[in-house]
């Protein structure tokens, strides 16, 4: 019989790690040499940093990997003393504060979802320090909102308690489960733990009411578009628009308008939903070696 090798294959060790910074306990995962080229991953709704848990050990083998939960997501903790304002202006000025406190002057961002307008602003206020910009499923234009987006801008129009109870259907377990395998070819292909955990999440107190602020709040992000474009057009960062092209919320003209402002981004569709990472990690970590290379 042939000799089997006794030492493990070279994966990277996800570590796990809690830094205060702006008043809150952001909760990260981190793995890749501390000297490596730095990729921060931030999550969209309804997840937090464990969506990335299959693309962290693959970029790590070239890049420090970092991935924080927002504030009202995951395993970060917002003290109640902090009297927290749960809008997108804030979540960036957190996430600002973590990057600070990191010591992060260098990085590429991954944007999926919410973590789009995070990151985005994140670059309008510090565009020296974005090496590269992967949007995956992470909108920045008009065209790429659906009409599934229709409660939720009926919201921003009426802030009624009728229209905000209306939006409570997107906090169950079947809304969360459905968002993960809404067009996906085999449904199997999803983790269970994925939207499992994401709506056990949800369930704890005063979590619902949070992600219906944040809702009505989603519209500041949709005024600030023609802003983040401008930061495209005069900054054309390298860019990878990632799409999962049946995605029911965003558009794949949401992923193909990015070229109108970076004429060199880089437009791939997969052909899977909105978490499209629980389809095809491999090809998206080879697509973002091939950017940021």
């Amino acid at each position: 019989m042939p000799e089997v090798s006794s030492q493990p294959y070279p994966v990277a060790r996800t570590s796990f790690h809690t830094v205060h910074a702006d008043g809150v306990d952001v909760f990260y995962r981190e793995a890749g040499r501390a000297d490596a080229p730095v990729v921060l991953l931030l999550h969209g709704f309804p997840s937090s940093s464990h969506m990335y848990r299959e693309l962290i050990p693959r970029l790590a083998s070239r890049y420090r990997v970092i991935a924080p939960d927002l504030p009202g997501f995951g395993f970060t903790v917002v003290p109640e003393a902090r009297n927290y304002a749960y809008t997108f202006d804030s979540l960036a000025k957190t996430i600002g504060a973590f990057v600070d406190a990191l010591k992060l002057t260098k990085y590429a961002i991954y944007v999926f979802d919410y973590g789009a307008p995070v990151g985005f602003r994140l670059a309008v206020a510090h565009p020296e320090r974005i090496t590269g910009i992967i949007s995956q499923n992470g909108n920045a234009y008009e065209e790429g909102l659906s009409d599934a987006w229709n409660p939720i801008q009926k919201y921003w129009q009426a802030p009624t308690a009728e229209n905000r109870a209306a939006l409570e259907q997107f906090l169950t377990l079947d809304a969360t489960r459905w968002q993960y395998t809404h067009g996906v070819a085999n449904p199997e292909q999803v983790a269970p733990e994925s939207y499992t955990l994401d709506a056990a999440l949800l369930e704890r107190p005063g979590i619902k009411e949070i992600q219906l602020d944040i809702f009505l709040n989603y519209a500041s992000n949709v005024a600030l578009y023609p802003t983040f474009q401008k930061y495209f057009r005069d900054s054309q960062p390298p860019l990878l628009a990632i799409w999962g092209k049946n995605d029911p919320f965003f558009l794949p003209a949401g992923a193909e308008a990015y070229r109108r402002d970076i004429p060199k981004a880089t437009v791939t569709l997969l052909d899977t939903g909105h978490f499209a990472l629980e389809t095809h990690v491999d090809e998206i970590a080879t697509a973002i070696f091939n950017l940021l290379q």
